[in-house]
């Protein structure tokens, strides 16, 4: 499958690969070993791929035995692994990194050395527990890997075209028209309920069914509750708590996250460590409010305050739906028609933040709740900041929208409040692209644009 993050391996290579190592950080089954091995493949002579989730004994030992020798250290690989290393030529790919911590920390000195390329891939790369008592190397060039986003899916199911003519109609302000956006929409609908793990996408691919897209991604949703249960020490009860209820969290109106459903009277510091922990293991996309909507929303966030996004919508809707009864291909089914009666609130928004943070924006929202003040009522779902900064008008407010009936309440209200702040309104919807009173009426499938 064609992946975005391939032209990021190559200006890594390119610029960098001599004096850093490539760490690629992401969730679980997002298709990090499978993008690094292609690139080897394909941009090397030969390459070494060492899997610490299963290598073995003796090729662990190595990184013991001959720490200080690397000459040693590269004849032992090559003769483990049966393939020979050429300098410049070669690389060497430690994949599922977090579970051999030593490995990491080799990596400064396998740089310094030179003979060969370097990349890294893993999850829960900050975990106390996968960094106790090693040093963090500083030769690293960090990216962050994705599900896939929507145009990758529109690429895997053999649509090369829409998405450029799509872009160029988002640069011109202008409508695609009312066939194509129907066409859009419906692929859209398929992403959303597909979603951005390749695993399920590969599978709707081969067999267009629902009920195996399902199956894959409850396996894939097992396996995060298996990390949990393995990795989240001292946290597992709190993070399995989180994890389970994001559902019934999102189904909200009020989408923040209430402590009180992991445990009467949780306060927010007893569980920072969960949250962070699934944060790191990109299982979660978490949005903290703003104080205020200015430039430096990083500096202006209340972490108290906040609400937490599934990574993958199409993972959201297998976790969502978890009754064995449910047919998946009756439901899936019913969802591409939007015929099903639930809160699609919550799977819009989702998708929203997903595709926002595919793109690199932290994700922020705007909450104010007055209870003397009605103008000082309001909700704004996402503030992105413009991309060129100025002295005033830096921030986008993001409404989004899952119905075609719909109030601009909050928005009015947050447009006249902190006027000299806001840049360009934006409202996401299911319609196609307008504009109307300085604000841009964004189709769902553009977000990724922003």
């Amino acid at each position: 499958m064609r992946r975005k993050v391939y032209n990021e391996l190559l200006l890594w290579k390119e610029k960098y690969s001599n004096k850093e190592a490539l760490l690629i950080d992401g969730a679980r089954r997002v298709g990090k070993s499978w993008i690094v091995e292609e690139f080897a493949k394909n941009e090397y002579d030969t390459y070494i791929l060492i899997d610490f989730a299963n290598t073995t004994k003796a090729i662990k030992q190595l990184f013991i035995d001959y720490a200080g020798n690397l000459d040693a250290f590269f004849m032992n690989l090559m003769l483990e692994t049966g393939v020979k290393l050429y300098p410049g030529k070669s690389l060497v790919v430690f994949d599922e990194i977090q579970n051999f911590p030593p490995a990491r920390e080799a990596i400064k000195y396998l740089v310094k050395d030179g003979r060969f390329h370097y990349i890294e891939t893993g999850s829960l790369m900050s975990i106390n527990a996968n960094v106790k008592g090693i040093n963090i190397p500083s030769e690293e060039h960090r990216i962050d890997m994705y599900p896939m986003d929507f145009e990758e899916f529109l690429w895997a199911i053999g649509d090369e075209m829409m998405m450029d003519y799509t872009r160029d109609c988002y640069a011109n302000r202008k409508p695609l028209g009312q066939q194509l956006h129907r066409k859009m929409m419906e692929y859209f609908r398929l992403y959303m309920i597909v979603g951005g793990m390749p695993q399920a996408v590969e599978a709707w691919i081969t067999t267009k069914d629902f009920d195996e897209v399902d199956r894959v991604k409850r396996n894939i949703l097992a396996l995060y509750r298996n990390d949990i249960s393995k990795y989240a020490r001292g946290q597992e009860a709190k993070v399995t708590k989180i994890f389970e209820t994001l559902p019934s969290q999102l189904q909200r109106h009020e989408k923040k996250f209430k402590l009180v459903s992991i445990e009467k009277g949780t306060k927010a510091r007893n569980v920072e460590t969960a949250f962070f922990w699934l944060e790191e293991s990109r299982v979660v996309n978490t949005s903290f409010a703003a104080t205020e909507p200015n430039i430096g929303l990083e500096m202006r966030t209340n972490e108290s305050s906040r609400k937490l996004f599934m990574a993958d919508t199409g993972l959201l809707i297998s976790h969502a739906f978890s009754e064995a009864k449910i047919q998946a291909e009756q439901l899936y089914r019913k969802l591409m028609k939007d015929k099903l009666e639930i809160n699609k609130g919550m799977l819009v928004e989702n998708i929203v933040a997903q595709m926002l943070r595919a793109t690199g924006h932290k994700l922020y929202f705007f909450s104010s709740n007055s209870r003397t003040d009605a103008s000082n009522r309001m909700e704004i779902d996402f503030l992105i900041p413009k991309a060129v900064v100025s002295t005033r008008h830096n921030i986008h407010p993001i409404e989004v929208k899952s119905t075609t009936r719909y109030t601009l309440t909050s928005l009015s209200k947050f447009r006249e409040k902190y006027a000299e702040w806001v840049a360009e309104p934006i409202v996401v919807h299911y319609a196609d692209l307008s504009m109307n009173d300085g604000i841009l009426f964004l189709p769902i499938y553009m977000v990724e644009m922003l």
